[in-house]
């Protein structure tokens, strides 16, 4: 047993090229920003929601790592893609839906009680072609560099 897990943290290439994923979806939303609205907006960088879906690409790069390194009829393959279909589909269904009350509640405190008032987050979830690319994404990574 090593004494220092952050060492093994570290060698769990799994681990680092899943989170990796993650951070490449999230660095992607920075540059279709700029090709869309011709703007640097670094916020994106740490907001949810958008094109691709950095949720997805983490649970799918995850799911298919452990696929390729303990087998993909192992219980443990089973269990990480379960877990990204709940994930993606979370993402695509409720927070998505969130999202969208959180709109209407928003026009509606503008329009019915003219408030001034810290706005609800809108921007929750992803269509399903954000989350099907976030999977690609992911997918992918963990094939190229696993």
């Amino acid at each position: 047993m090593n004494i220092h897990p952050v060492g093994e943290i570290l060698d769990n290439q799994v681990l680092l090229i899943a989170l990796c994923s993650s951070l490449t979806a999230q660095l992607l939303k920075l540059f279709i920003e700029l090709a869309q609205f011709r703007r640097v907006r670094f916020k994106v960088l740490f907001e949810t929601g958008g094109m691709p879906s950095s949720h997805s690409a983490l649970v799918s790069a995850l799911a298919t790592g452990i696929g390729r390194t303990q087998g993909w009829d192992t219980p443990q393959f089973a269990i990480a893609t379960v877990f990204a279909f709940i994930v993606m589909y979370d993402a695509a269904g409720i927070r998505r839906a969130a999202g969208k009350q959180a709109k209407v509640l928003n026009q509606i405190m503008v329009e019915v009680f003219e408030e001034e008032h810290d706005p609800l987050k809108e921007l929750l979830g992803h269509t399903p072609a954000q989350v099907v690319a976030g999977s690609i994404l992911g997918i992918t990574l963990m094939w190229l560099f696993l």
